[in-house]
């Protein structure tokens, strides 16, 4: 074999083991990232949830009549919470697609 030849394999060796290195390390930092997005979904429906429970409590203690304004805001506070987790999961999963897109795009290049 060359020495030009043996250069290359090692060369694609050292490649492949950086390629796996990096992708290993990615796939770590994507289990704490959707660890973190647990948390982050869970406070985005409780915090408006509880929110609304204090808001219809208070109102419930100003306002005399028919209404249970705690259940009303407990309710659109629950709906509050979820459209907002909805719609942060949903931007996350569009910014993900679009770097997964970009990196076969540079794949594609080289």
């Amino acid at each position: 074999m060359k020495k030009e030849d043996v250069n290359r394999e090692l060369s694609r060796k050292i490649e492949r083991k950086e390629k796996r290195k990096l992708r290993a390390r990615q796939e770590a930092r994507e289990l704490w990232f959707g660890l973190g997005m647990f948390g982050v979904v869970g406070w985005s429906v409780a915090l408006p949830t509880l929110l609304g429970i204090l808001l219809g409590i208070w109102l419930d203690n100003r306002l005399e009549g028919p209404v249970s304004w705690t259940l009303t805001c407990f309710f659109l506070g629950l709906c509050l919470g979820c459209f907002s987790a909805w719609y942060w999961m949903n931007r996350e999963g569009q910014l993900k697609q679009e770097d997964e897109e970009d990196e076969l795009e540079e794949s594609d290049r080289d």
